[in-house]
Order: C-alpha cells, then structure tokens, then sequence
C-alpha cells in the first residue's frame, strides 16, 4: 500500500469519531470542538511525517494520541467528580470503572477480530479502534464537566425515546451479525466485551442525558457495524 493510500485510510477510518456522532444525533457544537482539539490536529501532523509514512508509523501516531486522550480522560474525570456530591461520585467512580474493565475486554476482542484479516489497512484500522473508545470517553467526559451541577440527571428511559430504541434496535442486530462471522474459538471474547460494555452502559447513563446517552449508543452502533463488515475479510 502507497504512502498516499495509507494516509487515506487513516483519515476515513480516524472520522469513526464522527460517525458514531452522526448515528447518535451528536450536536454541532460537541463535532466542531472535537475535531479543533490539539491531540487531534497532533496525530494529524505525526501522520505527515515522512518518518511516520509506513503503516507502522501511522499505529505509532494512533497509539500516542490514545495515550494523550487517556491522560484528557483522566483530567476531566478529576475535575468532574470533585464537583460532586458524595453519592454521585460514587457513581462516577463506578462508571470509570466499568468503561476501564470494557476497555481491556475491548482490546482482547479487537485482537481476535483482526486476527481474522490480513493486510496492512486491517492494522490502521485496528489501531483506531482501540483509539476511538478512549476519545470518546475523553471527550464525554469534558462535555459533563461542562454541564455539571451536582444534581442527578433525569433522562426519559430508553423505551420511552423512539432515537434510543432505533439505535439499540440496530445496535443489537450488527452485534449478532458480527458474533456470527467470528471464528467459534473466538466467540467468548466477542460475549466478554458485549457485556462488559452492556455494564458500563448501564452505570454510565444514569449520570448522562439524553443526547450523551445516544452519543454512547451510537458509538457502539458503529464499532459494531464496522466490524461485522471487516472480520474475516483477507
């Protein structure tokens, strides 16, 4: 694959980010200040580097910016829960740990999804989507210390918004899709991560509102789509 391609390919698949956005009905504000943020105009640069033009250049860049979006991650989170009251940084403090325990599920099941495909762009596109969750908790994050005011959040439940049934509708179908065309060796590591993620689901959007609960869905909607289109594809 030519210098010209691989950067192409980052590009298409670095805009996942935007993509679960749009899924989810993301505002135009949360979009415009994403894509402004200096960790993400740093790995653009990296990846423009004539040292950085080789697909092993282009992870290396993915995997700082997952570095620096994990150090935001942890800032904002400080931040956020020392504007709570006890009862609900408990509760925050039970959302990070769900989001850490899906992360690591996450990563063990991306490794046998891609261990189904060969070729240097199934590498770019591994290495962004380990990248992705951590922006998107990162910038999550940031949005409820923007809104914070130490009152619980009251969102309708899921079943009374017709844009988070439809989601999760969609949600669950590409899931089964994605299980399907997995190897049955590596099925359990496919379940693991589903529900680790269903855990950190269910102790995150308590705290969030409605939009940020479709941003979450909606990210997961596109996880799972690309990747019921991308495994076992050589």
């Amino acid at each position: 694959m030519t210098v010209r391609l691989l950067r192409k390919a980052v590009r298409a698949f670095v805009s996942a980010g935007v993509l679960a956005g749009a899924l989810a009905g993301a505002s135009a504000a949360h979009a415009e200040v994403s894509a402004a943020d200096p960790i993400d105009a740093g790995m653009r640069a990296c990846q423009s580097r004539a040292d950085r033009s080789s697909t092993a250049g282009q992870v290396q860049c993915m995997d700082e910016a997952r570095a620096a979006w994990r150090s935001a991650a942890d800032a904002a989170l400080a931040q956020l829960i020392a504007k709570q009251p006890a009862a609900q940084q408990k509760r925050w403090k039970a959302s990070q740990q769900k989001w850490v325990a899906w992360r690591d599920a996450e990563d063990t099941m991306l490794g046998a999804a891609f261990a189904t495909s060969s070729g240097s762009s199934y590498q770019l596109y591994e290495a962004d989507m380990r990248l992705q969750p951590v922006r998107d908790r990162a910038l999550a994050l940031r949005a409820s210390l923007a809104t914070a005011t130490g009152k619980p959040v009251r969102a309708r439940a899921c079943s009374a918004d017709a844009r988070c049934e439809h989601v999760s509708y969609d949600l669950d179908r590409y899931y089964r899709q994605f299980y399907a065309r997995m190897p049955k060796h590596a099925r359990p590591a496919v379940a693991r991560a589903q529900s680790a993620w269903r855990a950190y689901r269910d102790a995150t959007t308590p705290l969030i509102d409605e939009h940020a609960r479709l941003d979450l869905l909606g990210a997961r909607l596109a996880t799972l789509k690309r990747l019921s289109e991308t495994v076992n594809n050589r």
